[in-house]
């Protein structure tokens, strides 16, 4: 799991987020610039999960997903990044739901950066009782090799 900035829109030219089989053209005239963040997935069998988009906003607005994709989830937050409430949301609402039929009552590995927004006590306690492993990779310094 990782998340991503995408930039909406830059000077003359509008970014659309779509889902890959979408075939519609898409045109525009350029406005602000408007950086959103998407929590993705991917399985170790190559699998994706629906995307969690954040919106820089305090609610969603309706017109803002004119063509909706279908099983995407939308979410807010002031500064349009993830945060440990997001990170939670995501894991309910996306990595669950469409991982546990997979896993068949095995455990799952849940792999994600090293971030702090991901170890909050109701991600930790929801990954232990819905039989989830949370594994943080966490980047060392070169110092940190050297002591080792």
């Amino acid at each position: 799991m990782d998340e991503t900035g995408v930039m909406l829109c830059i000077l003359n030219s509008i970014k659309v987020l779509v889902g890959k089989d979408d075939t519609r053209a898409y045109r525009g005239a350029g406005v602000k610039r408007t950086m959103v963040t998407a929590i993705e997935c991917i399985s170790a069998d190559s699998r994706s999960l629906l995307l969690m988009i954040i919106w820089p906003a305090v609610t969603h607005r309706s017109n803002w997903t004119t063509y909706p994709t279908p099983g995407w989830h939308y979410t807010c937050s002031e500064s349009g990044y993830t945060d440990s409430k997001i990170g939670f949301e995501w894991l309910k609402r996306v990595f669950d739901p469409q991982t546990k039929a997979w896993a068949h009552h095995r455990p799952r590995i849940l792999i994600c950066d090293g971030f702090r927004t991901h170890e909050m006590l109701e991600i930790l306690e929801y990954c232990f009782e819905n039989n989830i492993i949370l594994y943080r990779i966490i980047e060392r310094t070169k110092s940190e090799y050297s002591a080792s």
